[in-house]
Formats: C-alpha cells, structure tokens, sequence
C-alpha cells in the first residue's frame, strides 16, 4: 500500500496529530465512507509512532463516530450521517448547559424561528395544518401541572411548524435546538403561574397565519412569541444559580 500519511513531527501530542490527519483524510476522502484503514502495523510505519500513540487516535475517532473499528478485522470509515452530527451536538449543548447558553438558544430563535413561520405559512400543506390543530388541541386539554408533556407538546408545534417550511436544511438545522426546549422549559417555567393562556393565545396566533398563508402575520406572531420567551427567560434566570 502507498505510504499515505507522513510521519508524525514531535511539537505536538502524537495521538492528537495522528487523530487529526486521518480525520483531514477522511474529509479529504482520500479515506472514503466504508473503506478500510491500514492495518496499525502500516499505520504506526507510515505515522513512525508507537502502537500506543496509534490506538489512542483511533479511540478518539471511534468515540467522534468518524471510524468503526470491527475486532477481528480493523478500523472501517464510518457512514458519518446527520444522527451522527446532532448527537455531537447535543452532548455538546448538555455540557455546556448554563444561563448564557439559555440566552443563546433563544437569541437564535428569535433570528430564525419568525422567518421560518412566514416560510411554513407560505409552503404548508393542508396535512400540516391539521398537525398543527391537533397539537393545540392536545395543549388545550393538557394538565397544566405536568409541565414536562406541555413542554413536549410546545416543542412538538415548532418541530411541526418547522417541518411545514419544508426547507430540509433548515428541520435539521433547528432539531438541536427543538431538543434542548423542553429542558429549558421545565427549568423556567415550574413555578411560574399564569402563563399557559398567553402561550395558548399566541401558538392560535401563528397557527391560524399558517392557515390562512399569510406569511407577514405569521412572522410577527412568532417574533411576539419569542419575545415574551426570553422576558420570562430575563426575569427567572437571576433567581437560580447556574
């Protein structure tokens, strides 16, 4: 086999530095999904670096979901597909979940979510409209103290209104999000009384914009929703010490 990678210099931690190129590799697709890798014997001679080093690298790929190491018979380059992406991500978000990630969060939906309600209110399908209904009416008829199935139903409205744009980059784009929602709702909302009309109030609002396709309302109810969001999101967050 050609000798594809060079050797490794001494400047930097080895593992790190051997993790890296085959990973610049993989994205180069010089190592293409499904392929093989080297045997560790051709890898620590082309990397000159010990077993060690090599099958530290090769873990910390494996742990990224870059590579699939099978016993028996070695390292294969994963299928690294979008569930691969959001996982990295949430277990991203779940440790650095705090106040400022809180406020970030809700900061981007209020930049994407809006124009994302005049996109659903322009593209939606009658399918979607009666998936949108059903949610309100099973928010309705929610038990106001299980905070955690309204947070789930809240959630489950913007995946739908977000899967009524019918722009797939963007429903991927915003899962990450959607699933951190209902946690942060359960955390702010528990011991706030008197909020569940004002939500209902303003989800009828965008859900009857959606409806009738008008985009510019659609637009405002969303922003108006968001808004009175990161109010509440302001006004608790002081009292809990994150």
């Amino acid at each position: 086999m050609d000798n594809m990678f060079e050797p490794i210099g001494e400047s930097q931690t080895l593992s790190q530095r051997i993790e890296r190129k085959i990973e610049t590799a993989i994205r180069e697709k010089r190592l293409p999904t499904g392929s093989k890798l080297p045997s560790e014997r051709e890898l620590c001679e082309m990397f000159a670096v010990s077993r060690t080093a090599l099958r530290e690298a090769l873990r910390r790929l494996s742990a990224r979901g870059l590579i699939d190491i099978k016993k028996g018979s070695g390292g294969y380059v994963s299928d690294y597909n979008i569930k691969n992406a959001i996982s990295s991500l949430l277990l991203y978000y779940d440790l650095k979940f705090d106040k400022d990630l809180i406020l970030q969060i809700n900061q981007a939906r209020a930049m994407f979510e809006p124009e994302i309600a005049r996109l659903a209110a322009e593209s939606r399908t009658d399918k979607h409209v009666k998936e949108l209904r059903a949610t309100i009416d099973d928010l309705i008829n929610c038990n106001h103290d299980d905070i955690q199935a309204e947070a789930d139903l809240v959630n489950k409205f913007h995946a739908k209104v977000t899967e009524a744009s019918g722009n797939s980059f963007v429903i991927i784009s915003m899962e990450p999000i959607f699933s951190l929602v209902p946690r942060i709702r359960n955390f702010i909302y528990a011991n706030i009384e008197g909020e569940k009309n004002n939500i209902l109030e303003k989800h009828e609002e965008i859900y009857a914009s959606i409806r009738d396709k008008d985009g510019q309302k659609a637009f405002n109810a969303m922003s108006k929703l968001i808004d009175r969001t990161n109010e509440i999101y302001l006004e608790h967050l002081h009292k809990y010490n994150l």
